[in-house]
């Protein structure tokens, strides 16, 4: 425990049997909760970890009981009791899974059972932890990539009730530039960047890092089995808080590579994809957010920006074909364009800066 409120970490795992036991082994005392979720891995990492589960220094320091609530016929609580319906329907919707606890071990394991992606078992731990009433729910990689030395000034914000969501940052690390592999930091970089677009958190800027710590309000207030997947996951979960308005933090972390890890991530194959689901969630989070939850002009602004521009498109292509085709200069055409090229890009700006006005509140600097 943190000043006496409870910690648990949810470690997602594929084929981490070379590395599973080394990240349990280094994991600080104060973790009341060890959430292991094997996404169908191919090799033994859950004998590994089942071996663990009995040994003493591993033993469970406090009685965690599982969320249980009954409807009550009482007709004032029928919104209540409607809210555990939906709750037990949403509990369907989670990869299929099978918990193994013995009820005295800090280290829970919970298999997939059909492989879901790292979001998927994100989002399993994280009922898990929701499900026990944990306080402050970290996520470390099975890999090693993570230090648990760090672990404490992660979760500290959320402790402290300063934030609800904290994000390690390596790009703020003063050996990110030369130490980080080429390739990944200049695509942490752009998908980064697309990602402060998207979700409204626009100082945020290692927003691939996926060691973090998030409150149990938030857990409870996010539709856990809606969270993407895969590797878009933490770029999804950022606008999901962002639409309810949870305040958020990073603190620098060291970045940690060549210590074993063997990398699933095909940087090639996942910016594409990640900057797709960016562009939906873009608009996810200005219908949600800026039109049915709370309405603001910054929806107006991005609405004129996009229908300018959409509208802009064949009058400027028009207008080429004509001048190369006959090199006559249609004014009309040109004056046009000229216009609606102006108004997109000035609404498109206001409409930036009203966002970032509107989402300063919900960062805190560390």
């Amino acid at each position: 425990m943190l000043n006496n409120k409870t910690v648990s970490v949810v470690i997602p795992s594929y084929n981490e049997e070379k590395q599973i036991e080394k990240v349990i082994n280094t994991m600080p005392r104060f973790v009341d909760m060890i959430i292991i979720v094997n996404d169908k891995s191919q090799d033994n990492m859950s004998d590994v970890v089942k071996k663990m589960m009995p040994e003493n220094k591993y033993k469970r320091t406090k009685i965690f009981k599982r969320r249980e609530e009954k409807p009550n016929d009482d007709p004032l609580h029928a919104a209540t009791n409607v809210e555990i319906q939906m709750r037990l329907e949403d509990d369907e919707k989670f990869t299929p899974h099978e918990i193994i606890d013995n009820g005295n071990s800090k280290i829970i394991l919970i298999e997939h059972l059909e492989n879901g992606g790292v979001g998927a078992a994100i989002a399993t731990g994280y009922k898990f932890a929701r499900d026990h009433y944990i306080y402050c729910t970290a996520v470390m990689a099975g890999d090693g990539q993570m230090d648990p030395g760090e672990l404490e000034s992660i979760c500290m914000p959320v402790i402290n009730e300063e934030v609800d969501y904290v994000k390690g940052n390596r790009l703020r690390h003063k050996s990110a530039k030369r130490f980080i592999p080429k390739i990944r930091y200049y695509g942490n970089s752009v998908l980064s960047i697309l990602t402060k677009i998207a979700s409204g958190y626009w100082r945020v800027s290692d927003t691939q890092t996926g060691y973090t710590s998030i409150s149990l309000e938030a857990l409870e207030n996010i539709e856990l089995h809606k969270i993407y997947k895969r590797y878009g996951m933490p770029n999804d979960l950022l606008v999901k808080l962002n639409i309810a308005s949870f305040k958020i933090s990073e603190v620098i972390i060291k970045p940690i590579y060549h210590v074993g890890e063997e990398s699933k991530m095909k940087v090639s194959k996942v910016i594409p994809k990640v900057s797709w689901l960016l562009v939906k969630l873009f608009f996810e989070r200005m219908f949600k957010k800026y039109l049915i939850k709370d309405f603001h002009p910054l929806f107006l602004l991005y609405f004129m920006s996009f229908l300018t521009f959409f509208i802009n498109i064949p009058i400027t292509i028009r207008f080429f074909i004509e001048y190369f085709s006959s090199g006559n200069v249609m004014y009309g055409h040109l004056i046009v364009m000229s216009a609606l090229g102006f108004i997109s890009f000035q609404s498109f700006i206001f409409a930036m800066w009203f966002d970032m006005q509107d989402n300063d509140r919900l960062y805190q600097e560390n």
